[in-house]
């Protein structure tokens, strides 16, 4: 093995032991569910906002979308603007609003038990429905977080080391398990505020070097052109694609609707309910648009640059690697180079960890708090009853990591797909009725129920069954399975609700109680 990756392994394994010394010092903080869950409802702004929108990103933000852009141009951006207005939309409209309803609904320590508590379902029905789909989608999700540590590694020692992919998905997975496993929620947000700020810093340093360095000789044109871009005005134009042709009305849709996704994704809307209080809720709202701004403009401008300076010239799914390539060509040369790089390079392995911790520690909730306590022992309230829910939910996390994991072993998985697949899961099911339970009154439990269920599977049977002479109905059109799947979803909701009993007294007074309430008062009551 050569020095720099010497270097840049030590850069590594500093980063990796400093995330599971964080989980280790939590673990002595977590006295029972709230603690480990939601982190006591004590989360300040800066800790918030970073936490929601690294665990939002993924390995995703470093490596999908610019392999996306590198190959396609910036036709490709559409996905980040809809993940920008998504965001937004979120922040203004669900975080305050959803914070408040769980803190009086039952102080909801998790999505599902928000969802039992807001219908008052006694059977706990819906958080059967909940949990299952969790746990499936939440196997995909992390399974594309394994898939990206085990690509960074691969790519980086795979020369050196025999089986590089394989050593790399079982580092990335064991690490990741450690501190979610030790710390809980608390730990998984500290982490992922500081994977937030290192992924920021990566994303943006990276690219400004690249380009500087490509402008000056042969300039940034040539260089498209010298790396296989016959027209580069018709690459660098968001509404063609790089041959050309003009960015089909299909597609520009199908990548808009990505912003969807963000009113059903439970291990962001989770970071809403555990803000300290309101003014931190706002100021939360103001830290996350701008880091997302900035993170999004500048992983499409990874693509682009990278296009421009990386040779060889990448191909298919290992375009995803391009960011990891270009940090090794910019920083290269002398040991100083090398370790820069490799703090970015960690940056990377940020974004692949803040989102992996963040979905398994939802996943030990639904299992652990909403199954297990809320229906297998539902009225069981003793302390050995919440012993034993933590450690079927530690049990639960290392259930999905395994069944994730195995997913991951497929070298030839995509990053892009295994994440859009997820992300249309959980927008669809959760998504409505996320914004049904909060904003109409008239929505019922058997709604919710139905409108959730419509949405899994819609998704998993446009994107997975081979329904159109042997092939999805995803490829066949190239629609979004989101799109179909949110509004199937929206309109059994309220269909079912409109046709199903009225909600009762108590569950439509709690719903006006909702609108009126002094936010100050309810932090004030719950804080004594």
């Amino acid at each position: 093995m050569t020095s720099d990756k010497i270097i840049t392994l030590a850069a590594f394994a500093f980063y990796l032991l400093l995330m599971i010394v964080i989980g280790i010092f939590y673990s002595r903080r977590t006295k029972n569910n709230e603690d480990y869950f939601l982190g006591g409802r004590n989360l300040g702004g800066w800790t918030a906002a970073l936490s929601a929108q690294a665990s939002d990103m993924s390995g995703w933000l470093l490596m999908g979308l610019p392999g996306a852009v590198y190959l396609a141009g910036t036709g490709e951006i559409w996905i980040a603007v809809g993940l920008l207005i998504g965001t937004i939309l979120n922040w203004y409209i669900v975080s305050s609003r959803l914070r408040k309803y769980t803190i009086v609904a039952g102080n909801s320590l998790t999505i599902p038990s928000f969802f039992e508590n807001r219908y008052r379902d006694k059977r706990g029905v819906i958080k059967i429905v909940s949990a299952i789909i969790i746990a499936v989608f939440f196997a995909v999700y992390t399974a594309s977080a394994f898939r990206s540590g085990a690509n960074l590694f691969a790519v980086l020692f795979g020369d050196s080391i025999d089986n590089a992919y394989i050593i790399g998905l079982i580092i990335a997975a064991v690490v990741i398990l450690i501190y979610t496993l030790l710390g809980g929620f608390k730990a998984v947000c500290t982490t992922d505020f500081i994977q937030g700020m290192l992924m920021l810093v990566a994303i943006l340093a990276v690219p400004i070097v690249a380009f500087a360095i490509v402008s000056r000789d042969p300039g940034f044109t040539a260089a498209l052109q010298k790396h296989g871009v016959a027209n580069p005005s018709d690459y660098l134009n968001p509404f063609l694609t790089a041959e050309g042709k003009p960015v089909t009305a299909v597609s520009v849709i199908s990548n808009l609707a990505w912003g969807l996704g963000y009113f059903g994704m439970p291990h962001i809307i989770i970071r809403f309910m555990a803000i300290k209080n309101e003014h931190e809720v706002k100021k939360s709202r103001k830290i996350a648009i701008i880091w997302v701004i900035l993170s999004l403009t500048a992983a499409c401008f990874v693509g682009v640059v990278a296009r421009a300076y990386l040779t060889p010239q990448l191909f298919g799914k290992d375009s995803e690697t391009s960011f990891i390539r270009l940090i090794q060509q910019v920083f290269s040369g002398n040991g100083m180079m090398v370790f820069i790089g490799g703090v970015f390079l960690c940056g990377i392995l940020a974004a692949i960890m803040s989102t992996a911790d963040s979905q398994l520690l939802v996943t030990s909730s639904a299992i652990s708090e909403d199954f297990f306590k809320g229906v297998i022992k539902r009225n069981s309230k003793n302390q050995k009853t919440e012993k034993n829910a933590l450690l079927v939910g530690r049990i639960a996390v290392v259930v999905v990591a395994i069944v994730a994991f195995v997913i991951a072993l497929d070298p030839e998985s995509s990053i892009m797909d295994l994440v859009s697949d997820a992300w249309a899961g959980f927008g669809a099911a959760f998504g409505p009725v996320v914004l049904l339970a909060l904003f109409w009154k008239r929505s019922t439990l058997s709604g919710a129920v139905a409108g959730m269920a419509t949405g899994a599977v819609t998704v998993i049977v446009w994107d997975y069954l081979p329904l159109v002479n042997g092939d999805t109905i995803y490829k066949a059109t190239g629609l979004y399975s989101l799109v179909v799947g949110f509004v199937l979803a929206l309109v059994v909701n309220i269909s079912v609700s409109l046709i199903s009993k009225a909600p009762s007294g108590e569950i439509t007074n709690e719903f006006e109680y909702i609108k009126t309430i002094n936010t100050n008062e309810l932090d004030s009551t719950r804080n004594k």
